[in-house]
């Protein structure tokens, strides 16, 4: 499995991930694409560790996405299960694995500012951080997808799942959108991926 590592994440990373994942009770899969995450980590019944990343991120992201799964199974090892998932211990150890990583012979150098900053206090997810999303969406496979803020006021989108929305007023940070449907009014990251309807 560390072999096949090789191919999602820049090559420059790959002794020190080998490294970070020598351990007896710790497995990583790479998975098909999964829309409501882009990894995790979860204790097995069977006292095993494992980690799973999806497939079709690029691989500074893949890069990002596995170390943020490591630091999980390294907080529990070394604080026990009852910490919070995104707390404080968790923060301190993702941002300890992460520092080796934070070079350009691994990222381009117009990251690593990007990087630099979002790591003074990880999220629970790298999305949430719009600037450092965007940025690392410009390595990803073309495709037809919109980005929320690119929308036109009034246009229609759908999600991955058939759900059409009509887009709204943006809020401090967000984007209001109210589902057709049912009438009710959700709010979308700027950064969401969409498809834009043509009326």
């Amino acid at each position: 499995m560390q072999e096949m590592l090789k191919t999602y994440i820049p090559e420059n990373a790959y002794a020190m991930v080998v490294e970070l994942l020598d351990h007896d009770h710790l497995v990583v899969k790479v998975k098909k694409e999964r829309k409501t995450r882009h990894g995790d980590y979860r204790r097995l019944p069977n006292g095993n560790h494992q980690i799973t990343v999806n497939s079709n991120l690029n691989h500074y992201r893949f890069l990002i996405t596995l170390i943020h799964e490591i630091a999980h199974f390294e907080a529990y090892s070394r604080y026990g299960r009852t910490i919070k998932p995104h707390g404080l211990e968790w923060k301190r150890t993702f941002q300890h694995l992460m520092l080796p990583f934070l070079n350009p012979e691994i990222f381009p150098s117009k990251l690593l500012p990007l990087l630099a900053k979002h790591f003074k206090n990880p999220r629970a997810s790298s999305d949430s951080d719009v600037n450092l999303a965007l940025a690392l969406k410009q390595f990803d496979e073309p495709n037809d997808k919109t980005y929320i803020f690119e929308l036109p006021f009034g246009s229609h989108f759908q999600l991955y799942n058939g759900r059409v929305f009509k887009i709204g007023d943006k809020r401090r940070t967000r984007y209001e959108a109210k589902e057709l449907r049912t009438g009710r009014v959700y709010l979308f990251n700027p950064n969401a991926e969409v498809e834009l309807l043509k009326s």
